[in-house]
């Protein structure tokens, strides 16, 4: 079933300027704005009722018009190593992942912008689930304030948008929700501790470029060639790997960052020498940098992660070849690791006779709402 996002909009989904316009639109002095933004975000409150500086009036106006909905974990689920993913529950029902991945003085948050995925990667456990709707801006920014309040009063000090679904086929309300992130009297996460990563979409990464924003940019490669990557990514097949890569070298050039390219060691799939070469070749002339990372278990994908040994190798063959590499180690142990893996188990449990549609890769050269009847990672 296709749904679009609970209606009305949540408080989080507004940007500062939005407020301003609430404002007026009120008949309200524009400083108003700024105390509901930082009611919002310096004091994180859930309700509106306890913005006691507002009008007691206009504050049940509000209420109804921008709710503050606080999402509570319907399921939380800790690893040894600390990784933490939370099963959160949108207002219509639909269930979604959030991971919080502490690291040394970090601590990274993961946020997913759909709910489900359309694009079909092999191993990606969200696209097993099936896709239903784009997340808001509000949504999006709401697994960080349910995050927050879990790992309080420890902050969170990074932002990774990697989870449930592709970023750049949910294009204007993921980039809301990064403006909102990133303000300064707001969250105030710096551009360069956020991480946009997509799948390659080519028109996003292109539009991404012209935003002058300073986050960084991870693109899902994880095959050197258009022949395996199309079998294992779908979306390949729409824009193939010399296009991908054209985009990227623009976008490096346009904006001076260096892109990562995620790249998940298979045993047997894309791990030998020869694939290694292969990805040489590919990322020499972008100037990127290589994250591999071994396969994380997913249910109804028969793949499995290279020895350590298998993976070391494949690393230092990239070094050799002078590209900066690094091999990820594999985090989340003993947990649904994988993306939307807690959220496709819970789902089957519901319905367990469901079917899913897991159509190809949409058009995302088109508004979001085009192609919200196909799926995304």
């Amino acid at each position: 079933m296709i749904s679009e996002p609970a209606a009305p909009r949540l408080a989080w989904s507004l940007l500062q300027p939005d407020w301003l316009e609430v404002c007026k639109a009120a008949r309200q002095p524009a400083f108003r704005a700024r105390q509901i933004w930082k009611w919002l975000y310096q004091e994180r409150v859930e309700s509106w009722e306890a913005m006691t500086n507002l009008p007691a009036a206009w504050r049940q106006a509000l209420a109804p018009t921008f709710p503050l909905a606080p999402w509570l974990a319907e399921e939380r689920q800790v690893a040894d190593d600390g990784v933490t993913k939370l099963l959160l529950t949108c207002r219509d029902g639909q269930a979604i992942e959030t991971v919080l991945i502490p690291s040394d003085e970090r601590l990274t948050l993961c946020v997913s912008t759909q709910a489900g995925c359309a694009f079909g990667c092999a191993f990606c456990a969200t696209g097993r689930g099936g896709y239903v709707r784009n997340l808001d801006a509000g949504e999006i920014v709401g697994q960080y304030m349910a995050a927050s309040r879990a790992t309080a009063p420890r902050r969170l000090t990074h932002l990774v948008v990697m989870g449930m679904g592709e970023p750049f086929a949910n294009y204007e309300a993921t980039l809301r929700a990064v403006r909102i992130f990133n303000d300064y009297d707001g969250i105030g996460i710096g551009a360069r501790r956020i991480t946009l990563s997509t799948c390659g979409v080519v028109p996003g990464i292109r539009r991404l470029a012209g935003e002058n924003l300073q986050v960084e940019l991870s693109v899902s490669l994880h095959a050197p060639t258009d022949e395996l990557r199309s079998a294992i990514m779908p979306v390949n097949r729409q824009w193939p790997l010399a296009e991908l890569l054209a985009a990227c070298t623009d976008y490096t050039e346009r904006t001076g960052r260096i892109i990562t390219f995620e790249y998940t060691l298979v045993a047997g799939l894309n791990d030998s020498p020869a694939h290694a070469d292969a990805l040489l070749a590919c990322i020499r002339p972008v100037h990127g940098r290589v994250n591999l990372i071994p396969l994380s278990p997913v249910d109804g994908y028969e793949g499995h992660p290279p020895t350590p040994e298998a993976c070391e190798a494949f690393a230092r063959r990239l070094s050799q070849g002078g590209v900066n590499v690094t091999l990820r180690q594999s985090r989340g142990g003993g947990i649904d690791a994988a993306c939307g893996q807690l959220r496709f188990r819970r789902r089957a449990a519901l319905t367990p006779n469901a079917t899913t549609d897991t159509g190809g890769a949409p058009d995302a050269s088109r508004p979001a709402d085009q192609h919200r009847n196909k799926r995304a990672t």
